[in-house]
């Protein structure tokens, strides 16, 4: 193969291929797990949930795809075996556990904020150590969107909260007349 000149070294291409793989595990970790949810939520809540999982697992389709070309193009093969991606990911498998709807939300807020966290720590090893602000930057739109979606979540959670706290009749609420 003929040398990849793109004004990294060899060396700073495999720590961000490195990095690179390790986004592609949680990536494609979570998609497998909102895929699920998708599948198997059920109650009240089902038809929102299953429409926002569908939503979500799209984008984090196409991130898989994205990351993995990503390392391509600098020169590198992404892992794509469930072995591997269990052994880069970060975030963890809840096999033979069916949560009910609350939780599956809870559990996937979790994972988009563990991602966004190794997402800060790789998009600041791209810049430093790697000096490839190309993937840098890639990393930071993988980021926005993950930023989104643990929003969308949280937003569910608070929510299912405060819906709680209005069906207990000893809570007081101040809300404006007129309101």
């Amino acid at each position: 193969m003929r040398p990849i000149n793109i004004g990294l070294t060899e060396s700073q291409r495999c720590g961000v291929i490195e990095l690179l793989n390790r986004e592609l595990a949680d990536a494609y970790l979570l998609l497998i797990k909102t895929r699920k949810y998708h599948w198997d939520v059920v109650g009240p809540q089902f038809r929102t949930l299953h429409q926002l999982w569908q939503e979500q697992y799209e984008v984090l389709a196409a991130n898989v795809d994205a990351i993995a070309e990503r390392a391509r193009a600098l020169g590198g093969y992404p892992i794509g075996t469930a072995e591997g991606f269990l052994r880069y990911a970060s975030l963890k498998e809840h096999p033979n556990d069916l949560p009910n709807a609350t939780e599956m939300v809870g559990r996937l807020m979790l994972d988009h904020e563990q991602v966004i966290r190794n997402l800060r720590n790789h998009i600041d090893q791209c810049s430093e150590a790697y000096q490839d602000e190309g993937t840098a930057d890639f990393l930071t739109g993988l980021m926005g969107q993950h930023e989104d979606m643990a929003w969308m979540l949280r937003s569910f959670i608070e929510g299912e909260a405060l819906a709680g706290r209005s069906a207990d009749s000893s809570t007081v609420q101040n809300v404006p007349a007129g309101v």
